[in-house]
């Protein structure tokens, strides 16, 4: 199997945008990573892209152009992007194909998602109970967390503040405007110990990268990026994710332990030779979990190095470098690319005031969605 590289990316920015469509902001996020790459539409030979609120990505052809490519579309929850991802990687690798577009965008309108139980696979009785609300959710598991490694709640708000730290350095990020600790943690209780502002939003934006055989990349840019893994998994029994119905007695290792180390694996390369990592975080506990739960530390580790500034822009980890889901909010087709896009501007040098210092080489992401998939990709120079 070949090897794959990243020699497009190419951005919307995320947020509110009257009076632009998703899709539109899909054909523009497409048409700057095809700039970027050197290459025009009629090089692409195969896309798999993904959206849930703003129509099939497939209609992006209609403003791209007719050229007869196949188009695949990916829905799979708030891991859409990685899952489109994840399947253009798998095209190259397989030898089938030299070129090709992994792309995602949304439009979601204001106010919470409002998913149907049904389509989970659960019954009417979930929703009509409350459980849907997945901020309770969030709550209820980093609640067990916080108690199970003795971790301060004050955590929670030093994630959400640097967050928006990041973000006010991105220009594509939605929030902009820092935050301080106190300002979150004192922010309206949503679901305790979960503060307004340790949430992210439902949002606007588009995401593009374009693939290649990693043997050819010099022919379209200098400056490609290599895709070394990127490996989904879903839930096995025993474990408590998004939607679920039950909470077993029998626990066992999540769709983000098995993912990561998969990737790490498949990479060559483990978890402490990463230099920038993007991991999703859908609130600021979120974050917390996944830092121990993908290998980037131990659990109950994560207080201290956070206190201590390791993940910040300036540390020894530096996670969610662009804002994250906290600053951008999250278009469910875009959401997992965008983490990718970030770590390729990383490794280039090319991320303006929120650069990694010290030539980066090794960038990790994770995203999660629901009813339990995690997707994780490690790229190196």
């Amino acid at each position: 199997m070949t090897d794959v590289a990243i020699i497009g990316a190419g951005i919307h920015p995320f947020g509110r945008t009257p009076g632009s469509s998703g899709r539109e902001q899909g054909a523009a996020a497409a048409r700057a990573a095809l700039t970027d790459a050197g290459i025009g539409w009629e090089d692409v030979q195969f896309a798999f892209g993904g959206s849930l609120a703003a129509g099939n990505a497939d209609a992006l052809v209609a403003d791209l152009g007719l050229t007869g490519i196949e188009f695949v579309n990916v829905s799979n929850g708030c891991a859409t992007g990685g899952s489109a991802l994840a399947m253009a990687d798998r095209a190259i690798r397989s030898g089938d194909y030299d070129v090709g577009v992994a792309i995602g965008f949304d439009k979601h309108p204001p106010g919470a998602f409002n998913a149907d139980p049904e389509e989970y696979g659960i019954g009417q009785w979930y929703g009509e109970s409350g459980l849907m609300l997945t901020t309770q959710f969030f709550a209820t598991k980093i609640q067990r967390y916080l108690h199970d490694h003795d971790i301060d709640p004050e955590v929670l708000s030093l994630i959400a503040a640097k967050a928006y730290r990041n973000g006010s350095l991105n220009p594509n990020a939605w929030r902009r405007e820092p935050l301080s600790a106190a300002e979150i943690a004192s922010s309206t209780m949503v679901s305790d110990p979960l503060t307004k502002y340790m949430f992210c939003s439902p949002a606007e934006g588009a995401v593009a990268l374009v693939l290649c055989r990693a043997d050819i990349a010099r022919r379209f840019a200098a400056t490609a990026v290599r895709l070394r893994s990127c490996v989904m998994r879903s839930r096995h029994y025993g474990t408590f994710e998004v939607f679920s119905p039950s909470l077993s007695p029998e626990r066992t290792e999540g769709p983000t332990t098995l993912a990561a180390r998969a990737a790490f694996e498949l990479a060559g390369i483990g978890p402490d030779e990463v230099d920038v990592a993007q991991i999703q975080d859908t609130e600021s506990g979120a974050e917390l979990m996944h830092m121990a739960e993908t290998g980037l530390c131990s659990h109950g580790e994560q207080y201290e190095l956070i206190r201590m500034g390791e993940t910040e822009i300036t540390g020894r980890l530096p996670i969610n470098t662009d804002g994250g889901c906290l600053a951008n909010g999250e278009p469910i087709g875009a959401s997992g690319l965008r983490q990718v896009h970030e770590n390729v501007l990383q490794l280039r040098g090319t991320a303006g005031e929120r650069q990694v210092p010290g030539d980066p080489k090794v960038g990790f992401t994770h995203v999660y969605g629901a009813p339990g998939i995690s997707a994780c990709t490690v790229l190196s120079t």
